[in-house]
């Protein structure tokens, strides 16, 4: 067995490993109902979120007035932008912050400025909105066959 080939088996085994924990904050058996694309988008500029934010590859209603950063959602990526990152980022904006985020992009006390929508937001809307947000990225495979390895 080559090396790349016990990587890879050792790469699987830690994914399975990691989908069997028993930590009762697992996110193991989430799933919310398919979402609407075409809601989603109008739950997109009904909650504003065309005020920081503009959607790769899709003309969306200019904001009412700019928000304080502008950030670009969708387009082409080489990771997936799973179901439940984008649930994450929605109900909980500064989960992913970390000291490297440009200043402009985080509040005095180390939280994100996005809204919290929380209390606003239907699971209904959320469930359409991350709907919407996933149709919107494209994500790039590699080509492994043709990818040359040197350790």
């Amino acid at each position: 067995m080559n090396r790349v080939t016990k990587i890879l088996l050792l790469s699987i085994c830690i994914v399975v490993l990691a989908a069997c924990t028993t930590d009762p904050k697992s996110s193991r058996g989430f799933r919310l109902p398919d979402g609407n694309i075409q809601k989603g988008q109008a739950v997109f500029v009904e909650l504003q979120c065309n005020t920081c934010h503009q959607i790769s590859g899709l003309d969306m209603p200019a904001p009412v007035q700019p928000g304080p950063v502008q950030i670009t959602l969708g387009g082409t990526v080489r990771n997936v932008k799973t179901y439940g990152e984008l649930v994450s980022s929605v109900i909980n904006p500064s989960h992913k912050l970390i000291s490297s985020y440009p200043k402009d992009q985080v509040s005095n006390d180390g939280e994100s400025l996005m809204t919290v929508y929380n209390d606003r937001m239907t699971v209904r809307q959320l469930i359409d909105l991350v709907a919407f947000l996933q149709s919107r990225y494209d994500v790039i495979v590699p080509d492994y066959a043709y990818t040359t390895y040197r350790y």
